[in-house]
């Protein structure tokens, strides 16, 4: 199941809805189709209670394996504190999976709305101007970035690696603090990989869930007998720097 990343929370054009969402008795509007994958989308809500906008990510579960994936991403976000992590606000599964019978459930996710977008749609905006981001500001989002992985990697019981850290899934909150989203390819940080079927299926799992610019090494080609550890994150973080600064 392909998570979606979250360059997509600013507009691309006009997708009227009046659809209502009942979400563990909270009820929404959704207002705007912000992104669309193959398994999952996301949509932006109001709760109709509070008027405050959410972004609410739908992911169809075709399995009970689909299922678990789509529950961990809520699991990985309850281990972390911190500010520079993106926190879920409400879920909800509805429906039964089940593969033999070719029926789906879906997860509803209920998260922050960032009205700014991704780091990536901000980069992209400023290229268009010819405008470069001053240095104070990548300093900034640098150190709430590092401060973000340092809660994912001191996460407990056992330490947490995103994975798929990217400008895509990095958003900018209204003080255009960077938050760390999309928690979807996060797994235990340090793997022990004994023999070729752990490798294959450590590199398959790469393939599918992380991006290829910033993919770590180590996770294209997988030795037989090694260790994986939190370090991928700190080689995408590096690549997402020098993204920023290019």
């Amino acid at each position: 199941m392909h998570s979606i990343g979250w360059t997509l929370i600013v507009k691309r054009g006009c997708f009227c809805s009046k659809e209502k969402l009942n979400i563990n008795g909270s009820r929404y509007t959704v207002r705007e189709r912000l992104a669309q994958g193959g398994f999952s989308l996301i949509d932006l809500a109001v709760n109709a209670a509070t008027r405050r906008s959410y972004a609410i990510k739908r992911i169809t579960c075709h399995s009970i394996e689909d299922q678990n994936i789509a529950l961990r991403e809520i699991e990985n976000c309850r281990k972390i504190d911190s500010e520079h992590v993106i926190r879920v606000v409400d879920y909800e599964l509805k429906g039964q999976a089940d593969i033999v019978i070719n029926t789906t459930n879906t997860l509803f996710i209920v998260l922050p709305y960032y009205k700014h977008g991704s780091l990536s749609d901000h980069l992209q905006l400023r290229a268009r101007k010819q405008d470069h981001m001053p240095e104070a500001q990548i300093l900034q989002i640098f150190l709430g970035v590092c401060e973000g992985l340092r809660a994912i990697h001191e996460a407990k019981p056992v330490p947490l690696a995103h994975r798929d850290l990217k400008t895509a899934n990095i958003c900018l909150s209204d003080s255009f603090e960077p938050i760390i989203v999309d928690l979807g390819s996060m797994t235990e940080a340090r793997l022990q990989i004994c023999g070729q079927s752990d490798a294959q299926r450590l590199q398959d799992e790469a393939e599918e869930r992380s991006s290829i610019v910033y993919r770590a090494p180590e996770l294209f080609t997988v030795k037989t007998y090694c260790t994986i550890d939190e370090r991928t994150d700190i080689w995408s973080r590096l690549r997402a720097v020098c993204h920023v600064l290019l």
